[in-house]
């Protein structure tokens, strides 16, 4: 399966939409079945030092560095959308173009939860280009690009009421995935410079930690 980055419809829907929330609940029922919220959060309990100072990426609804927030500390956030009424009221939060945020060198640590199969090769080229002159970590967790998940996806997602916008953005997210050591090579990150290890789990996550070497 190559790598095909196609725009999903829940991108494009207002966040107030029917679809749009229903489809949103979906997505929690799919981060909770692929342990996202609970590797992210091992991630930082282990990765993150005093006074260090995280930013999600991709943020979205906040729901997800909200819960981070509560098990590991305060983190940032940074999203096309504005704040979220659930973030953290100690918590910083950025409404803006990811790929143009100006500020990563103020971060220890960046985290990004199914938010970089949203972006095409060049921009990934891009964000890696601001990435790598700013925080000493970066973790991701995004869909794993593989049939396997895809099958699943179509046969078990209806049974369990996933909505036709979550069918096919899920379908789309997971030829928009990655596999082996692609995400970090997207990103530009260099094995000289960093240390990286990527997995894949049962369930279709792709992870990845790059942590810089000193």
């Amino acid at each position: 399966m190559h790598r095909a980055c196609t725009p999903e419809i829940l991108d494009s829907l207002p966040p107030g939409d029917p679809e749009a929330v229903r489809s949103r609940r979906d997505l929690r029922k799919i981060n909770s079945v692929m342990g996202n919220a609970r590797w992210l959060a091992g991630r930082l309990r282990a990765l993150r030092r005093p006074g260090d100072r995280v930013l999600e990426i991709g943020a979205g609804t906040g729901e997800m560095g909200s819960a981070l927030a509560r098990e590991c500390g305060p983190l940032d956030g940074l999203d096309l959308l504005s704040r979220p009424p659930c973030w953290p009221r100690e918590a910083a939060w950025y409404t803006g173009d990811l790929c143009a945020f100006g500020d990563y060198g103020a971060y220890d640590l960046v985290v990004g939860n199914l938010i970089f199969h949203h972006l095409g090769d060049t921009a990934l080229g891009a964000l890696g280009q601001r990435l790598r002159s700013g925080p000493r970590v970066i973790v991701a967790c995004e869909p794993h690009r593989s049939r396997l998940p895809r099958r699943m996806m179509a046969v078990l997602g209806p049974v369990f009421g996933a909505s036709p916008v979550t069918l096919h953005d899920a379908r789309v997210s997971i030829e928009a995935g990655f596999r082996a050591n692609e995400l970090p090579a997207l990103l530009g990150l260099e094995p000289s410079d960093w240390d990286i290890s990527t997995a894949s789990s049962l369930m279709g996550a792709y992870r990845m930690v790059a942590a810089r070497r000193s």
